[in-house]
Parts: structure tokens; sequence; C-alpha cells
């Protein structure tokens, strides 16, 4: 006990000094920790007012908050006299070996930052990606989430995402209905593109401008092929597309127009079937 005593006595200064570092280092730290969370809010808070999706907000608030925390820890341990720069190397040592592990990972986490930085869809969009049509719920850095029509949750690597084809059908103001609507030979095209203009004309939801597109695209096997091409607001795309559908249907009927189905002739050679 004397010897421990008598080694504190010897070291005194220096273990003072040491404790007046120490406790000056965990000061570092706490007030990095303090300006990180100031900084990381003051952040989101001009993003929030700039109007940048929730998303992209939550995001760069946690990463601009661990970098800054990242830089006080380093701070701290260069006021206890480490150092930083052997650290700095095993952490990039150590990052290297991780990231061969987990390339693929790595991948979905660079697509995170491009998806997150372009903003080729955002929260709400009804997007078909990856061959997966569905609403964007969540965009996270490595995957994102998508909510299906018959409310199924898929979620996608981001990878797969910006390797492939993004169709977003939410990003414009309006879409174009494209209906193929077949009649038989014998109908009146006049009247028949009367019938079809009128149903449209009439619903409520389908655009003004630009003007709906009516005219003869093909001669097929069995019928006369029209299109029928209104605009919408893109939320109303369904619901305006099921209503035509179905009262094209309903006044084709009434105008006796008739809308023919695949039909198979057969023509029996009469001398042939009497000598068998």
């Amino acid at each position: 006990m004397d010897s421990i005593s008598q080694w504190f006595t010897d070291n005194q200064t220096m273990l003072q000094a040491f404790a007046i570092q120490f406790i000056v280092a965990l000061a570092i730290l706490f007030i990095g920790k303090l300006i990180a969370k100031l900084i990381s809010k003051g952040v989101q808070k001009i993003l929030t007012h700039k109007g940048v999706d929730q998303t992209v907000i939550s995001f760069i608030g946690s990463l601009t908050y661990g970098l800054l925390v990242l830089v006080a820890f380093i701070a701290a341990i260069s006021h206890l006299g480490f150092n930083t720069s052997s650290l700095v190397a095993i952490v990039g040592a150590a990052g290297l070996a991780i990231g061969l592990a987990l390339q693929g990972s790595l991948s979905n986490f660079a697509s995170g930052i491009l998806l997150i930085s372009f903003k080729p869809f955002k929260s709400g969009d009804f997007v078909e990606v990856a061959g997966t049509a569905g609403i964007v719920e969540e965009v996270h850095i490595f995957s994102t989430q998508l909510r299906t029509g018959d409310n199924k949750t898929v979620i996608i690597p981001n990878g797969s995402i910006t390797s492939g084809t993004i169709t977003n059908y939410s990003r414009k103001a309006t879409r174009r209905i494209d209906l193929v609507i077949g009649v038989s030979y014998d109908a009146d095209l006049a009247k028949t593109k009367e019938v079809l203009t009128r149903v449209v004309n009439e619903h409520e939801l389908v655009l003004k401008e630009p003007a709906v597109t009516i005219g003869v695209s093909a001669l097929a096997d069995s019928s006369v092929n029209l299109v029928v091409r209104p605009w919408v607001k893109t939320e109303n795309y369904w619901p305006v597309h099921f209503a035509l559908l179905e009262n094209i249907k309903v006044e084709l009927d009434k105008a006796g127009i008739e809308i023919p189905y695949p039909q198979l002739s057969v023509h029996v050679n009469q001398e042939n079937a009497n000598e068998s």
C-alpha cells in the first residue's frame, strides 16, 4: 500500500493533468453532441421550410448528426494525446474489409443516396419499379417500401430500382386514357364516333384541354378498332377509365352498334362432303 501511495504521490502532477484532460475531453464530446443535435435540427428545419420530402429530411438530419458526433469523438480522443491518424487508418482498414464483405449492401446504400438526391419519386407517388407497381410509402437508405393495389407491402432493394427503368405515374398533373373499342364491320363509323364523342364529353372529370382523340386505329380480323384518348387529372385516371368503358358499352348497345367478338367461320365443300 505504501508503494502505491508513494506512486500516486510521485505522479500527482501527471495524474492531475490527465484528469483535467479527461474532463475536457468529456466536455468536448458532450458539447459536440449538443452542437451536432442543434445543427441537425437546424438543417432539418431549413429543408422543411424549402418543402423537401420528409424522407430526405430525416436521412440528411441523421447523417449530419452522425458525422458531427464522429468529429467530436476524434477531437476528444486527440485531446487525450492519442494519435488520431492511427485511429483513422484503423477505421479505414476496417471500413474496407466491411465494404468487401457487404458489396451488395453498399450498392443499395449508394443507390439510396442517388434516389434521395435526384428524387425520381417521393412518398405517395404511384410508381412501377423492378417489375412492381405500387404507392411509395417509405424511401430508406437501403430499400424502398411500396404498397400494391391489393394492399401488400413490397420492399425492394434500392440497387434493383436504380439499375432498371423507373416509371412515375404521379409526377405529371394529367394523364391520357387509352381505350380501344372494337365495332362490327357493318357499323356506321360516323354514328359510332358520334356516340363515343358524346359519352366522353358528358363525363364531368374528362378535361376539355387537351381535346379527346377518337379515330380508327386498325382493321382487325373481327372488328374495326377505334381509339378513344381523353385526358384526365392523374388522380382521376382509374375512376374515369372504368366509367367510360361501362358507359360506352351501354350507349353503343342503345344505338344498335355491335361490339363483335372473335368468330371462326368454317366452310364445308359440299361436293367433297357428298362423296364421303
